[in-house]
C-alpha cells in the first residue's frame, strides 16, 4: 500500500510559484489575500494560521477583516464588496458556514470571479461547468486534482465513484475528473447500494462527510482512495470518511487524514491568489 502524502504535491504547486512571485514582486506586487471571518470558530482560527503561515513563507500577505458573530448582512456584504473593488487585494475567503442569521446569497451572486479564489460564487462555477479554464475550482477540490496529478495517477477511461454531491468537493471534483477522461459515478449517503458502486471503482474519492463510513467492505485490491473527509472521532482526533486502518490493508493506495488533501489545499489558495495578481499586469 502506498499512502499518498500531501505534503509532496504541496510542494510541487509552491515550487512552481516561486519565479511567478518573485517577478511580481520585482514589479511591486505582493499576491494579497483578504480572509473575512466572522465571529472566532476555532477550526476558522486553524484554518487561518495555516493560511497566514503558507502565505507568509512564500513571500505573500493575508489581510484578516474579523468581524463580530452579531453582524449584520447589510454589514457583511459591504465589507466583501470593499475588498472586492480594493485594487491591493487578489483573492478573498470568506470563512463558511456563516452564523443562522446571515447568508452568503449576495455575495455569491455579486463577487468578481478573480477575486474568487475559492469558487465562492455562481459565475466561478458556471465556468467550472462550462470547462473555461479561466475560473477557479473550490480549492479542496483542485487540491484531490493535484495529488492525481503529482502522483501520475491516470483517470483516461477509469471508473471514479465520487461519494459526495457538495458544491465546495463533490459536484466540482466530479465535473474536473470529466474533463480528464474519467468515467464517473456520483454516490451519496442516500444512494442504494454503495458499496456495490465503491468496488465497481477504479479509483474513490469520498467527500462525503461522514466519519470512517468507508470500511474495509466497500473496496477491493487494486483501487485507489482519495479520502477528503475531515471528521472528529470517538477519540476527539481527526479522521476521514474512510477507516484508513482497514482499507489501507486492501487498496493499492490512500491519501491519509491528516496529512493528505488538506494540506494541499492552502497551495491551491495561495496559487489562485498569485493567478489574479499576475492578471492584474495586464
Amino acid at each position: 500500500m502506498t499512502e499518498l502524502l500531501g505534503k509532496p504535491a504541496a510542494d510541487a504547486v509552491n515550487e512552481r510559484l516561486k519565479t511567478q512571485i518573485s517577478d511580481l514582486e520585482s514589479k511591486g506586487i505582493v499576491p494579497t489575500l483578504a480572509v473575512v471571518r466572522v465571529g472566532a470558530r476555532e477550526d476558522d482560527l486553524a484554518y487561518e494560521r495555516g493560511i497566514k503561515k503558507k502565505f507568509s513563507d512564500m513571500g505573500c500577505q493575508v489581510t484578516v477583516v474579523e468581524l463580530p458573530e452579531d453582524v449584520t448582512q447589510e454589514d457583511l456584504d459591504e465589507t466583501v464588496a470593499a475588498l472586492d473593488s480594493d485594487a491591493e487585494i487578489h483573492g478573498i475567503l470568506l470563512f463558511r458556514p456563516l452564523p443562522k442569521h446571515l447568508t452568503d446569497k449576495n455575495i455569491v451572486n455579486s463577487i468578481s470571479s478573480g477575486k474568487d479564489v475559492d469558487c465562492m460564487g455562481n459565475a466561478n462555477m458556471a465556468k467550472l461547468f462550462a470547462g473555461d479554464k479561466d475560473g477557479f475550482a473550490p480549492c479542496t477540490a483542485q487540491a484531490v486534482m493535484e495529488i492525481i496529478d503529482h502522483y501520475g495517477i491516470d483517470i483516461k477511461g477509469k471508473k471514479v465513484t465520487v461519494i459526495g454531491r457538495s458544491l465546495v468537493i463533490g459536484k466540482p471534483v466530479a465535473l474536473m475528473l470529466i474533463a480528464g477522461n474519467a468515467t464517473v459515478t456520483v454516490c451519496h449517503t442516500k444512494t442504494a447500494d454503495l458499496k456495490a458502486e465503491c468496488k465497481a471503482a477504479d479509483i474513490i474519492v469520498a467527500a462525503a462527510g461522514k466519519a470512517k463510513m468507508i470500511t474495509a467492505d466497500y473496496v477491493r485490491e487494486g483501487q485507489i482512495v482519495i479520502d477528503v473527509g475531515m471528521n472528529v472521532d470517538e477519540n476527539g482526533k481527526l479522521c476521514g470518511d474512510v477507516d484508513f486502518a482497514g482499507v489501507s490493508e486492501i487498496v493499492d493506495a490512500i491519501t491519509p487524514v491528516p496529512r493528505g488533501v488538506g494540506s494541499v489545499t492552502t497551495s491551491v489558495l495561495l496559487a489562485n491568489t498569485v493567478t489574479n495578481a499576475s492578471r492584474a499586469l495586464f
